[in-house]
């Protein structure tokens, strides 16, 4: 089976998400390797490398301080020659979430490459200018891309000839154990009134924090239990009120019980250039849980939530509240769950995997990178 080196600008141990989904079905019948962005500090240039539980061999590049861009390139790509030669690799299939990580990935000449673009990290702050210059490049080298929601797919699917969309998926079972009568209340939610209205994820730029305080002012009632790493922007920015509770990550397998005692599930997203293409994995995560959701009206939750009944969008504290107060009383609706069900049924991580493989296996017939780009 071929080897699988994934080059990823987000951590294995930050969320648990559509990367960490995909890789770990991906080492189920072959070898992977994730290899992460440098950690500097290092006295001389390292490879730190780690086991999953789900056989996935994660590398940590760890670099000194202080090097220039060209130094740190250099650099990386010596570590992985010696990865290449330890592991014996032979051209192996590249898989990227970032464009920025392109010049490493003729290090390792590989057979073919696939751009799995979840996000359009373009528009997200502190953004690479070069990074739209090096998403041109990647396409121009990739045999196959993925797209992660059906805007995404639509902005993506002229600048490549072989373009599919695999939406967010969800691992139903996990999620589904929120379900559960008898799970117990995580220590952090004892205590907090009813009814809870709930978020999990990264907090960042992403989320219309305004929205999220002026839900809190007008009901001083309700407990706003906020999970999730703050992340590229400032902490002391988030909203501080005796009703909105930051309680911090908490582990992937952790994440059914806190679901299981929160009333509402909601994803309070700022109207911005990143969220345009927005596509939340925690849209089905909520659903699996059995929790109602309430959204802003993101294009793609919109379209595939929204308008299927399975999602209430609103705009501003008023209606944000209101959408709230219509959607408890459903939390535990029978027909909305069955509809729920109906709906996820048709999507799982296994499944999505499972229509992914073909495609990179035919890709791997493709040419070398390494020979193709040498033309």
């Amino acid at each position: 089976m071929q080897d699988l080196i994934c080059f990823s600008h987000l951590r294995w141990g930050f969320v648990f998400q559509r990367p960490q989904h995909l890789m770990s079905r991906a080492a189920r019948d072959r070898r992977v390797w994730f290899v992460e962005e440098p950690v500097l500090g290092a006295a001389a240039p390292r490879l730190h490398r780690t086991r999953t539980p789900e056989g996935v061999d994660l590398c940590v590049p760890h670099l000194p301080d202080g090097l220039s861009p060209e130094a740190s390139a250099q650099a990386q790509a010596a570590l992985l020659d010696q990865l290449v030669m330890v592991e014996g690799l032979d051209a192996p299939l590249a898989w990227l979430y970032t464009p920025m990580m392109l010049p490493l990935v003729s290090t390792v000449a590989p057979r073919a490459v696939v751009y799995d673009c979840m996000d359009e990290l373009s528009a997200f702050r502190n953004a690479p200018p070069e990074l739209l210059l090096r998403e041109r490049a990647l396409f121009s080298v990739a045999s196959l891309v993925f797209t992660g929601g059906r805007s995404l797919y639509q902005a993506k699917c002229g600048s490549h000839p072989r373009v599919h969309l695999f939406p967010s998926s969800v691992d139903t079972a996990h999620f589904g154990k929120a379900r559960a009568a008898d799970i117990p209340e995580p220590a952090a939610l004892r205590g907090l009134p009813h009814p809870r209205i709930g978020w999990v994820g990264v907090i960042d730029e992403r989320m219309d924090l305004d929205l999220l305080a002026g839900m809190a002012r007008r009901r001083p009632d309700w407990s706003f239990v906020m999970i999730g790493p703050i992340a590229k922007i400032d902490p002391a920015s988030v909203p501080l009120a005796p009703n909105i509770h930051w309680l911090g990550s908490r582990d992937y397998p952790d994440l059914p019980a806190h679901l299981a005692h929160l009333d509402v599930g909601i994803m309070p997203f700022a109207r911005n250039a990143a969220t345009r293409f927005l596509s939340p994995t925690k849209t089905p995560e909520y659903l699996a849980a059995g929790l109602p959701v309430v959204s802003t009206p993101i294009r793609d939750v919109l379209q595939t939530y929204g308008q299927a009944g399975l999602a209430s969008m609103a705009e501003g504290p008023d209606a944000f509240v209101a959408a709230c107060e219509a959607a408890l009383p459903t939390a535990q609706d029978p027909e909305r769950l069955a509809r729920v069900d109906a709906f996820l049924a048709r999507t799982s991580w296994d499944r999505t995997w499972a229509e992914m493989d073909p495609l990179v296996r035919a890709c791997t017939d493709l040419p070398r990178v390494a020979s193709r780009s040498a033309r």
